[in-house]
């Protein structure tokens, strides 16, 4: 795993509402944001947002409130498929709790877990992702 974190992942009750507030404190919405998942460039990073029922289905909670889901996660692009389990199962094998394994879905490939003091991370691979020469996230 490369030291580097690509997306900082919000779940929001409202997304045209939090679209709305970002986009009103200067932040664009990136032109490959749909109705459903809207990413802002922060620099190299991507702050993205989409409902928190949709983002708790996504990292394996049956629901999104009551259950320890905390409507955020970090997120590290992997670089190839493979390397998604491979990723996860070093966080395993190092204390992490995997909260969804390695899943192949509509976009790629992609994964959970929690760190040792339960952050929520995910771990994605997708062709879409592009990056500059300095490994930055472009959008």
């Amino acid at each position: 795993m490369r030291q580097r974190l690509n997306l900082i992942l919000l779940g929001v009750s409202d997304i045209a509402k939090s679209t709305a507030f970002y986009e009103a404190l200067g932040w664009p919405k990136a032109a490959s944001s749909h109705a459903g998942f809207v990413k802002f460039d922060l620099g190299g990073i991507v702050l993205a947002i989409q409902t928190r029922e949709a983002f708790a289905i996504d990292a394996n909670f049956a629901t999104a409130e009551g259950n320890g889901f905390s409507g955020i996660a970090l997120a590290y692009i992997a670089r190839s498929p493979e390397d998604v389990p491979r990723v996860l199962d070093k966080a395993a094998n190092l204390g992490a709790t995997i909260v969804k394994p390695a899943t192949k879905n509509a976009w790629g490939i992609a994964g959970y877990f929690r760190d040792l003091d339960g952050h929520l991370f995910e771990v994605i691979y997708e062709d879409g992702w592009v990056f500059d020469e300095f490994d930055n996230l472009i959008v």
